[in-house]
């Protein structure tokens, strides 16, 4: 029934500070929309796929039913070797948890660097490995 994931919400503390770090550190676009309710929004483009952001407290309806800064895991893919990667990450001050791991994706085996965003949010950059 489903064929791919057109975008996910993120609620956040800050949105500027979010979209910030996603910006530097990981090389998403910030957008600014129009939604169909006339609304202005804020997303983090990147590829094909956006991650639209709720401020905590000033969520949009129809929301998650506990909307709560820090609670998602979001592993992303990159096509640069994770190395360079990981001198990216250091380059702008941000702490790497754990990594290079291997773990087991969607479609085969990844090697990983774990994270957080500002919001305590676990961000996962992975490359994709032979199995």
């Amino acid at each position: 029934m489903i064929d791919s994931l057109d975008h996910l919400v993120l609620t956040v503390r800050d949105i500027d500070a979010t979209v910030a770090f996603y910006e530097r550190v990981l090389g998403m676009t910030g957008l600014r929309f129009k939604a169909a309710d006339g609304v202005t929004r804020v997303a983090l483009s990147f590829g094909q796929q956006k991650i639209n952001l709720h401020l905590a407290g000033r969520e949009f309806e129809p929301k998650a039913a506990h909307p709560l800064p820090g609670s998602a895991d979001l592993c992303f893919l990159t096509g640069r070797p994770l190395e360079d990667v990981i001198a990216h990450l250091k380059a702008c001050g941000t702490a790497i948890l754990e990594g290079p791991v291997r773990r087991t994706g969607a479609t085969g085996p990844l090697l990983s660097v774990y994270l957080r965003d500002p919001d305590q949010n676990l961000i996962e950059i992975s490359n994709r490995v032979a199995g």
